[in-house]
């Protein structure tokens, strides 16, 4: 086995999430693509918690869950292209926006792909006021943490491809609510790490059809 293994699905944005990481940090890595209907034995010896993907397997050693593999990644590796920055108070809120993403953008996505009639209606609602709300945070910066691409925008740019089926389900436009969202989103895909990560919107809607039937 490699010294650095991630196992992980094509199509997660929680383990595309772990390869811009290791792309941005110069990491060579083995990817180990995992079927989540039938789990390896090696994800779930990894992962007996949660049994869920990704899972950073480092000298043998497994990392679980994205946000605690992306600190992981960035203390293990610190030399290079650094996700969090070195002031504690700024560390602090980055990672209190990307638990921001993790629960509410999350849970609304969640809502907003399940729910009909006024419950819909509500999730729209929370949708638009989540992604508006870290457009005030992300204001005219180029990124969250200002001129450097770090740990909010890796936490955040994979469910950007999710925007498109957000649309779909809500009926609503990102862009006309949040174009300096969209402009970020634009901003961060002309990275390699981040191009070669993402999946196409127009798959992810056609993933999510197959999950939980047409809108």
């Amino acid at each position: 086995m490699a010294d650095v293994v991630l196992l992980d699905f094509w199509a997660s944005p929680f383990g595309q999430r772990c390869r811009i990481a290791l792309a941005e940090k110069g990491v060579a890595y083995e990817y180990s693509e995992q079927n989540l209907e039938q789990k390896s034995e090696l994800l779930l010896r990894s992962n007996p918690v949660h049994k869920k993907i990704p899972v950073l397997l480092h000298g043998g050693r497994p990392v679980c869950e994205s946000l605690v593999i992306l600190t992981y990644i960035d203390e293990a590796w610190p030399e290079v292209a650094p996700l969090l920055p070195r002031d504690p108070y700024a560390r602090a809120q980055a990672r209190f926006w990307a638990d921001y993403i993790d629960n509410k953008i999350v849970d609304c996505q969640t809502r907003l792909l399940t729910m009909k009639g006024e419950a819909l209606e509500q999730a729209k609602k929370d949708m638009i006021g989540a992604l508006k709300t870290l457009e005030a945070d992300l204001g005219d910066k180029d990124y969250f943490g200002g001129e450097a691409f770090g740990f909010v925008d890796v936490a955040f740019v994979t469910l950007t491809p999710w925007f498109y089926t957000y649309e779909k389900y809500g009926d609503f436009s990102v862009e006309e609510h949040c174009p300096r969202i969209v402009a970020w989103a634009a901003r961060c895909r002309e990275r390699e790490s981040v191009a070669k990560a993402l999946t196409d919107p127009e798959k992810v809607y056609e993933i999510v059809q197959e999950e939980y039937g047409a809108n």
